[in-house]
């Protein structure tokens, strides 16, 4: 066997925040049998785990293998993730030194094996779960669900994915106590379709109440879809003081004409009505959306028409993309593409509004108090210590704090605005 002190891998993530969960997976496994984390430059192995919701996303990930192939210390680059279930053969082609493997439950013991270690597989790993370790996070996420049937018609991840599939509540219990434990004071519940939570006629209300039954300080969503916010969801979040009033929930566009080209199955008026059941729901609610720029066929009063939306609807926050085309997808055969200027400047629009929501959503909040996870502490100019952290409601905080320590849930008046964070002052 290898002398562990010197086996070292780096990862790379792109895409997703299951792809990140996944990751992490990976990273615990890893470091469970001394395998070192590293940067890539130094790394015997580095795994990228790669995404393809469009041809972009295809052309980073490509970008990406070439990148680790040159990294100086001439390392095998295992491939793995949504691109790697869909085009090995391409993958496989960028050179001799790359591995690709679509089986993420699979990459932990490649590693090893190609590093001379031995992976125990005696039991569960739970994505940063040992303090000691590198990995450890305050803030988790946790993968509940994988795949999808929606079948959208820009959207790839169907078909690199699968059909949906839960996790056993009675695994996610577990890890989530196991984290509880740990001391993460944040879960964030992960997946690529959350609401379509199903294990034997458990949904995603039931996983909400078995995390919070853990003790953790906060819950999160991390996306959910706007016809998954059913009452019966609604009342479990509101019921469950853990669970954080932020819900980041798709949009895609605000255009009906070009939701059903998308293969969408809502109009913006029934979008509305589910945001304003969530807002009656839950007291606070803050909403952050993603919409994307440029779908084939959009017209220029179809844009106008989710940009008005957009202003409308109340979000903090918008995640814009602009579209795309993914090979393989009905989307990208459509002969009405929507010229790449076209699409530039309506996807800029919407990020300037973007902006100005979040600057306004900001604004609200000062004076007030907020609860921050400090999720990491730095020297200042004047060496005080500076702490950084999320709000329950998703803002960006970072806040003067000799004595704060790194997974604190710190009391916080927000007191002023700089850049794309808040600044705030430390209560006693």
């Amino acid at each position: 066997m290898a002398d562990r002190g010197g086996l070292t891998v780096a990862l790379r993530t792109l895409g997703c925040k299951v792809n990140r969960a996944e990751s992490e997976a990976i990273a615990a496994e890893l470091l469970g049998v001394g395998v070192r984390i590293s940067e890539e430059d130094e790394a015997s192995v580095i795994v990228i785990n790669t995404c393809t919701v469009t041809g972009e996303a295809d052309a980073k990930a490509r970008k990406a293998v070439r990148q680790a192939l040159a990294a100086p210390a001439g390392p095998v680059v295992v491939v793995t993730g949504c691109l790697a279930a869909l085009d090995r053969d391409a993958l496989a082609a960028l050179g001799q030194r790359v591995i690709v493997e679509a089986d993420k439950g699979r990459v932990a013991a490649i590693v090893t094996e190609l590093l001379g270690a031995k992976v125990s597989h005696g039991g569960d790993h739970v994505p940063a779960l040992r303090t000691g370790d590198a990995a450890f996070r305050h803030r988790v996420a946790l993968k509940v669900e994988d795949g999808c049937d929606a079948f959208c018609s820009y959207c790839i991840v169907p078909y690199a994915r699968g059909v949906p599939r839960a996790v056993p509540l009675s695994d996610i219990a577990s890890q989530a106590a196991a984290l509880a434990a740990a001391g993460t004071r944040e879960i964030v519940l992960t997946g690529i379709n959350i609401g379509r939570y199903d294990d034997d006629g458990l949904d995603l209300a039931d996983v909400i109440g078995t995390v919070a039954a853990t003790g953790v300080a906060r819950i999160r969503l991390s996306s959910v879809e706007p016809l998954d916010l059913t009452p019966r969801l609604l009342a479990e979040m509101a019921a469950t003081p853990a669970f954080c009033a932020h819900l980041h929930v798709p949009l895609q566009a605000g255009s009906d004409a070009v939701l059903s080209a998308m293969g969408r199955t809502y109009t913006a008026a029934r979008f509305a009505e589910r945001i304003e059941a969530a807002r009656e729901a839950l007291l606070g609610l803050v909403l952050t959306t993603d919409v994307l720029a440029g779908f084939p066929g959009e017209t220029a009063e179809q844009a106008a028409e989710t940009l008005e939306f957009c202003q409308r609807a109340g979000f903090s926050k918008l995640h814009v993309f602009r579209y795309s085309r993914r090979p393989g997808t009905a989307a990208a055969v459509r002969p009405d593409q929507v010229p790449d200027a076209e699409k530039a400047a309506r996807a800029g629009a919407l990020r300037d509004l973007s902006a100005h929501l979040a600057a306004r959503h900001a604004a609200d909040r000062l004076g007030g108090q907020a609860e921050v996870l400090v999720e990491r502490v730095t020297a200042g100019v004047d060496s005080t210590p500076i702490a950084e952290g999320t709000t329950r409601d998703y803002l960006r905080v970072r806040f003067s704090a000799e004595g704060a320590s790194v997974g604190e849930l710190a009391a916080v008046r927000l007191t002023r605005v700089e850049g794309d964070k808040v600044l705030g002052e430390r209560l006693v």
